[in-house]
């Protein structure tokens, strides 16, 4: 299923190239856009997660420079049947994770400082595994795929102006189809919106809770990165929109509604679907949307998916982010660096 359906994502990215060529110009520019599409879709194949990380200046750590983020990642993986993914880090105030890649044999997964700032453990340990849940249902090629051609649909859109409307481009529709084309590319993140079932969340939410093993974690995480979402700017995703379906929440400012357009689920909805699925598993009661959810007494905590049992009451989110524990540099020096903002 997922192998067909990253076929026809493929087939209508290659249909909506093959249209905008054509309004710039003519046949000619219908079979130069059709070679240009094919060109990309086996680039994205092989290098769209690279491009995604870079464009989100994403930074590779390991067990030596962020041993506690790497930690649970790694545990978590081995929960749920996973190899390791490679594991970065943004250096980004604003909480928010992706993963990517085109296999669970090539996949890669991201944090933000920011998210490591703002979360506990565990709520930290349940976006990781909900960004899993994402590689091993597959889901992580339609994303980078779709991220990397969206961008080059609104490349192509731009650059309309300038190389059509001319006399001799067999354009039938002359520079009205210019104007057409040049429409259409501020609309091809929306069109990526469409194209990317937005199920995928709500699936990736389920299982996420099923590999950590506390749906009220990803619950209270949700909550305070679509809060933290609100308030703090990703420039980096503002510059490139059509990666916005890749993270976990919305990192764009506005569009928040739960309609046809937007790149994921409203946040109410997925958490009341975790807490329905919570009082299903048995756990605690459903918390409010602004409540960390936490064992209802110290000796009912239960073991974290890193091997030992939460210690305390996840924090309610500070009043001002801590400083960044790794210094200007998000990574600290390699094999010296602290240990993380947990310990």
């Amino acid at each position: 299923m997922n192998t067909l359906r990253t076929a026809m994502l493929l087939a209508a990215m290659t249909a909506l190239f093959m249209g905008v060529g054509f309004l710039i110009g003519g046949s000619g520019g219908m079979i130069i856009a059709l070679l240009f599409a094919a060109g990309m879709n086996l680039f994205s194949y092989w290098n769209a997660d690279k491009m995604v990380l870079s464009m989100n200046r994403a930074v590779e750590v390991d067990e030596k420079n962020a041993p506690e983020y790497y930690a649970i990642v790694q545990a978590l993986a081995k929960q749920a049947g996973l190899p390791m993914p490679k594991t970065y880090l943004i250096d980004s105030p604003q909480p928010n994770a992706f993963a990517t890649g085109r296999n669970p044999e090539n996949a890669a997964v991201a944090a933000s400082t920011g998210l490591l700032e703002r979360l506990s453990r565990e709520e930290v340990a349940a976006v990781m595994a909900h960004e899993l849940a994402h590689v091993q249902h597959r889901d992580t090629l339609t994303m980078t795929i779709v991220a990397t051609l969206a961008g080059a649909i609104s490349m192509l859109g731009n650059f309309a102006f300038f190389f059509g409307g001319s006399r001799d481009n067999n354009n039938p529709f002359g520079f009205v189809g210019v104007l057409v084309a040049m429409l259409v590319a501020p609309f091809a993140a929306m069109i990526v919106q469409m194209a990317v079932s937005r199920t995928r969340e709500y699936e990736a939410d389920r299982r996420g809770a099923e590999i950590c093993g506390q749906p009220l974690w990803l619950a209270s995480a949700l909550d305070k990165i679509a809060r933290g979402a609100e308030r703090i700017p990703n420039p980096d995703a503002e510059r490139n929109p059509a990666m916005a379906h890749l993270f976990i929440i919305n990192p764009l400012s506005g569009e928040r509604m739960d309609n046809l357009f937007s790149t994921h689920p409203s946040t109410e909805n997925r958490i009341a679907a975790l807490q329905q699925m919570a009082g299903a598993m048995g756990g605690a009661a459903p918390a409010a949307p602004h409540e960390a959810p936490a064992p209802s007494r110290p000796d009912e905590a239960q073991a974290g998916p890193w091997g030992k049992p939460s210690e305390s009451t996840p924090p309610a989110e500070p009043e001002r982010a801590k400083p960044n524990p790794w210094g200007r540099n998000p990574t600290g020096p390699r094999g010296a660096g602290p240990k993380g903002p947990w310990s």
